[in-house]
């Protein structure tokens, strides 16, 4: 059976972090393992507190996969500990989900563990999903200061991600628009704006694409994927 690691916190309220990315891993016919960055407390109203799993521990949890995806990092030793451990396994695609911050409010990566993000994660990654916030702050830490999400999305390809896939979630319009950018190529992936909300989108849809391309998949058929998973998803709160 293939396998999956999701690496990334652990969200006691089950609707978002490696809980979810466990979850859809096993949807999809995929074997999941996780390796957990941090411990949280949260409720669907907010994060109440956030204990960093130590370094050591955090990488004896990385282990070989088919594909990895990653979401929550914590700070600058929790990015340095995955970047170290990512270095020592056979290559395989890799998803990051640059998780800023709790959908209810509340900072998950610090700004220095968001420099060690841009400078040496991204250039080990097959993929990085930011929603527009995430991509307007990655970007404007890169020193992009154009508000258009494709001048952003070079941006953060400039800064070494192979390429990116901008989230349309939090945009506008009665059609979703998720746009993968990559070398020579851009692929549009469109869905009704179903107008619900609900956790745990950002971490269904980056498990889901790391599920196909774990398969074999193209990374435009894995986000086609991912995009028809979080829209199943989002249906059941509909």
């Amino acid at each position: 059976m293939k396998q999956v690691l999701a690496i990334g916190g652990l969200d006691s309220s089950c609707g978002a972090g490696v809980i979810r990315d466990a979850a859809t891993i096993q949807s999809l016919g995929i074997q999941p393992r996780v390796a957990v960055t941090a411990v949280t407390a949260q409720t669907a109203t907010g994060v109440q507190d956030i204990h960093p799993v130590p370094s050591q521990t955090l990488d004896a949890q990385i282990v070989p996969a088919h594909a990895i995806k990653i979401g929550m990092l914590c700070d600058d030793s929790r990015v340095r500990t995955v970047c170290r451990a990512l270095e020592k396994l056979s290559p395989c695609p890799i998803v990051l989900d640059p998780v800023l911050s709790a959908s209810t409010g509340g900072r998950l990566l610090s700004d220095a563990g968001a420099g060690w993000l841009l400078t040496e994660l991204i250039q080990k990654v097959t993929l990085i999903t930011p929603n527009l916030q995430e991509l307007s702050l990655l970007a404007d830490w890169c020193g992009e200061q154009s508000q258009d999400p494709l001048n952003q999305a070079d941006a953060l390809r400039r800064a070494g991600a192979a390429a990116v896939l901008i989230k349309d979630g939090h945009g506008s319009g009665k059609v979703a628009k998720d746009r993968l950018v990559m070398d020579g190529e851009s692929h549009v992936f469109e869905a009704p704006r179903l107008g619900v909300s609900r956790r745990g989108t950002g971490c269904t849809l980056a498990s889901a694409i790391a599920c196909g391309l774990a398969e074999g998949r193209s990374l435009s058929r894995a986000c086609e994927i991912g995009k028809s998973v979080v829209t199943a998803y989002l249906s059941e709160a509909a």
